[in-house]
């Protein structure tokens, strides 16, 4: 079986989602039947799902025009598109949706295995109220019930129905966050070693999927992060930003084993 894996995308992160899918095709029993797909929000509104307005404030904040609410990232909403892309690609089991702030350290065929067929989706129900205001890029640190349970999200296409492109391009973010789109019974939980994370969590040695939701360790502050070694290894020559003087990522052209577009 195919595995389908969908990581939120963010040209800010273009780093960080390399170091994810090298972290996830690394640690892959069989990475030949791993699909990765990238939300491109460029992508998904030429596919017709995803029409959300925003505008970018003059110190980078995005602000989502719909609810007039800030955001993090392009991938704040994209990542609910997921359960439509699969449909649209005929794919009728589990999918996974993960941030690309993450480390794989344990097969992600572990993760799957974890599919409870009697929920519509699945994740790691952390207890989570940020205490900072800011988030390490200095856009507002957002705080909505259920923080963070969308980060990692093992879903159903034929089981998330709700989620169809009217529901995610009109409702809040803080209703889709909260998975207020399941019923609750519909909500399965994940092994917390799945969504660990760093600077939150008490440290894990033997955490499976790191998540590094204060900024990965390429950003200033945060080198000497729990599990921050590890993720180096997975950072080639000129990527990291001491290698290029702070001018930003030189992006190259990539091709993972593996990955696919939408």
């Amino acid at each position: 079986m195919t595995h389908h894996v969908f990581i939120g995308f963010d040209p800010r992160d273009e780093l960080a989602a390399k170091v994810a899918i090298r972290s996830i095709l690394k640690t892959a029993c069989d990475p030949d039947k791993i699909k990765i797909h990238l939300l491109k929000d460029h992508e998904l509104r030429r596919a017709g799902v995803y029409w959300r307005q925003y505008e970018v404030r003059p110190n980078g904040q995005i602000m989502d025009l719909g609810d007039g609410k800030p955001c993090s990232t392009q991938f704040s909403f994209t990542r609910f598109c997921v359960p439509e892309l699969a449909r649209m690609l005929d794919i009728h089991e589990p999918v996974l949706f993960i941030d690309p702030d993450v480390m794989l350290r344990a097969p992600i065929e572990s993760l799957f295995a974890q599919w409870d067929d009697n929920r519509s989706v699945m994740c790691v129900q952390h207890d989570h109220t940020p205490k900072e205001l800011t988030k390490f890029d200095g856009l507002e640190q957002t705080r909505y019930f259920r923080k963070n349970w969308s980060s990692v999200m093992l879903l159903h296409p034929d089981k998330t129905k709700a989620l169809t492109p009217q529901m995610v391009n009109n409702r809040s973010g803080s209703q889709l966050h909260a998975m207020l789109w399941a019923a609750d019974d519909e909500i399965g939980a994940l092994l917390p070693d799945w969504n660990h994370l760093v600077g939150y969590d008490e440290p894990n040695p033997d955490a499976k999927l790191v998540h590094f939701t204060l900024g990965t360790p390429d950003i200033p502050g945060r080198a000497n992060d729990e599990h921050a070694e590890e993720w180096r290894t997975y950072v080639e020559p000129g990527e990291m930003p001491e290698d290029y003087g702070h001018s930003g990522l030189k992006l190259k052209d990539v091709v993972w084993k593996g990955q696919g577009g939408l």
